[in-house]
């Protein structure tokens, strides 16, 4: 199988956008705040979303299965209050669940957070419990910055964000470590803000004990770890200089990387650097970057091409397609398993 594991509801009806501007509109004027109840979006609308884009995408690039979850910039957790993010991501989470339910073959959903800066990251429990029980949820999305690009909670290490690592670990449920909009005009969303918070994610573990404390726990680092493997020795090197372990001893058992990387030349970095076993297969189509790419004539996020030229090993490949996924997500494994797949 060829799994993505980094797919979000991009195509969304435009009710969704619609009802969320009301509700961002009504912040000021609670009276006038809607309901979840006002959001109407039949099957049909939501098929028609996914076979025209995701689905057509995924069959024309021999893609079998997408972890899919709510729309990274559409998040914004620095909006409103704890309300506010709690009654949307209910909305997007629901509408990724039945997604699933009406392409059962092609998609399993992964949820977003209600998070809210400042707010006790417990109060994200609720909705985490709901999505795993009730929709098979196989990840989770975890926000280390919901102020939008000021960077004010706490990093990763702390004990801040104990509550959600230990109901990870009861559920055996990896987190992928993916912030949202920018609102902090120095840094662009998609260009900056996310691959910033990748390398910071990174080196918030390698600065820290928190594996000790979790042994278990798994991240992963989209947009191929950001600057890390460009940046592997410097790595390496503070590594030492702080005292820790070898990464492959300090990190690797609970960090990895996707193959969100737009060029071949970065995938090819990517698969000769980080431990095969680290990497796994994704896309995130169709999302930040979705033209054609003018030097090869195929879409820049049509990562699957860049795997299959890379210098490596067919048992490489399938680790990256496939048995890592399994692996890293256990949850998924096993529903693929109880299709006999």
């Amino acid at each position: 199988m060829i799994i993505d594991i980094h797919g979000h509801y991009t195509t969304a009806p435009k009710a969704l956008e619609a009802w969320r501007n009301r509700q961002i509109a009504a912040i000021k004027s609670p009276s006038e705040m809607p309901g979840a109840s006002e959001l109407h979006i039949g099957d049909d609308e939501l098929r028609e979303s996914i076979e025209a884009n995701q689905l057509r995408l995924m069959r024309e690039r021999g893609l079998d299965l997408t972890v899919f979850s709510p729309r990274a910039s559409f998040m914004a957790h620095h909006i409103g209050d704890f309300e506010v993010s709690s009654t949307w991501a209910a909305i997007c989470n629901e509408l990724c669940y039945r997604v699933s339910e009406l392409f059962p073959d092609s998609f399993i959903p992964a949820a977003m957070l209600p998070q809210s800066p400042g707010v006790d990251v417990s109060t994200c429990i609720p909705e985490l419990v709901k999505c795993v029980e009730q929709y098979g949820n196989v990840a989770i999305n975890l926000n280390p910055d919901p102020s939008g690009g000021h960077w004010t909670s706490p990093p990763l290490s702390d004990r801040y964000w104990y509550p959600i690592y230990e109901k990870m670990v009861e559920y055996d449920l990896p987190a992928m470590i993916h912030v949202s909009t920018s609102c902090n005009a120095c840094f662009h969303t998609t260009g900056a803000h996310y691959l910033n918070a990748d390398t910071t994610a990174f080196m918030q573990c390698l600065t820290s004990d928190l594996f000790r404390d979790f042994p278990t726990l798994k991240f992963v680092i989209p947009h191929g770890g950001g600057a890390v493997p460009y940046h592997w020795g410097r790595f390496r090197g503070l590594a030492q200089e702080l005292k820790k372990p070898l990464l492959k001893d300090h990190l690797l058992n609970n960090v990895f990387f996707d193959t969100c990387v737009y060029h071949q030349p970065g995938i090819d970095l990517l698969t000769r650097v980080i431990p095969v076993d680290n990497i796994l297969f994704a896309s995130e189509m169709i999302g930040a970057v979705r033209g054609i790419d003018p030097e090869t004539g195929h879409y820049f996020d049509d990562t699957k091409r860049y795997v299959e030229a890379a210098q490596i090993e067919s048992e490489a490949r399938y680790k990256i397609y496939e048995g890592n996924a399994r692996r890293v997500y256990p949850r998924l494994d096993a529903a693929l398993k109880a299709k006999g797949r």
